[in-house]
């Protein structure tokens, strides 16, 4: 039984406050693409069919509301928003820049803590992702390519990316999974499953190794998305980012002076100084969304 049709069970929801349970179940209904754009519910909808009360449903509800998962309508409930295109493109950038940015830093910063403790946890989840990718299995694929990202975002250490990352991705798969649906066929062997390559970078400590891998995602990402919806590219800056060559910057070449220059002489080199990308929340959430770590919701 899911969210999406109420009325042949009841869902099974298993972990932390109810409110946490409901909020994660809805969740993972609207990243499937099982709950689709513009599905509108009330508070006592939710409730029957999660058989709990009132209260726990209107808190998961205004919680998804205010992570901008749910828009509320007075006196008409709450309802799936729909992202159009220029709204993935938008989402997909700011995901890029911080996967971009974290990759960077692995073994690049010096003193840093990582968490290589959690490397186990992550080399499992990155062998679910990549089960489901290859199987085609998209209701399981979208939970588990959620947390194998929360997990690798952990992993590096910087909470603040691990959490606007999880959000993103949220949104994202919101995105596409009805499209995947949509499209009909058989997904298996479609979407990305390069999961457990980038485990191996991570685990080598090869910072120019797992920034290529992710890359290769997210180009993958958006040019499989933008072919399967007739969608041009062109414009879409980020891809530059994207495309261009990793690797160690090359050796700077220092032109030596003369041995006796001429007094009037002299070299001026520049150094452009490029402005670093600056992500800022939008203003709209109270707090930032620090997504569950447990299983996909059951009933697919």
């Amino acid at each position: 039984m899911t969210a999406a049709g109420a009325g042949g069970g009841r869902a099974l929801i298993r972990r932390n406050s109810l409110r946490e349970q409901i909020a994660d179940a809805l969740r993972d209904e609207m990243m499937a693409g099982r709950l689709p754009a513009g599905r509108n519910f009330t508070v006592k909808e939710i409730a029957d069919i999660y058989g709990v009360s009132a209260t726990p449903a209107r808190e998961a509800l205004v919680d998804l509301a205010a992570q901008g998962l749910l828009v509320s309508e007075p006196h008409r409930g709450f309802t799936v928003p729909e992202f159009t295109w220029d709204d993935f493109l938008e989402i997909f950038e700011a995901r890029t820049l911080l996967t971009d940015n974290a990759m960077r830093h692995l073994a690049g910063r010096a003193g840093h803590r990582y968490d290589w403790s959690r490397l186990p946890s992550l080399r499992r989840r990155a062998d679910a992702a990549a089960r489901a990718a290859r199987a085609g299995q998209l209701d399981v694929l979208v939970g588990c390519d959620l947390r194998f990202w929360q997990e690798a975002a952990a992993v590096l250490g910087n909470e603040r990316i691990a959490d606007h990352l999880g959000w993103l991705r949220i949104q994202s798969w919101m995105f596409a999974a009805p499209h995947l649906r949509a499209a009909g066929g058989d997904l298996a062997g479609v979407c990305w499953d390069r999961h457990g390559e980038l485990v191996d970078r991570i685990e080598a400590r090869d910072r120019h190794g797992a920034h290529r891998v992710v890359n290769d995602y997210n180009l993958f990402t958006v040019e499989f998305l933008a072919r399967r919806l007739g969608q041009s590219l062109e414009g879409v800056a980020v891809l530059r980012l994207l495309r261009e060559p990793v690797g160690p910057p090359p050796a700077a070449t220092v032109a030596q002076p003369p041995a006796i220059a001429p007094r009037s002489a002299s070299t001026a080199v520049g150094l452009g100084r490029v402005p670093m990308p600056r992500f800022v929340p939008p203003g709209r959430f109270a707090r930032p969304f620090r997504p569950g770590s447990g299983e996909p919701a059951t009933g697919r």
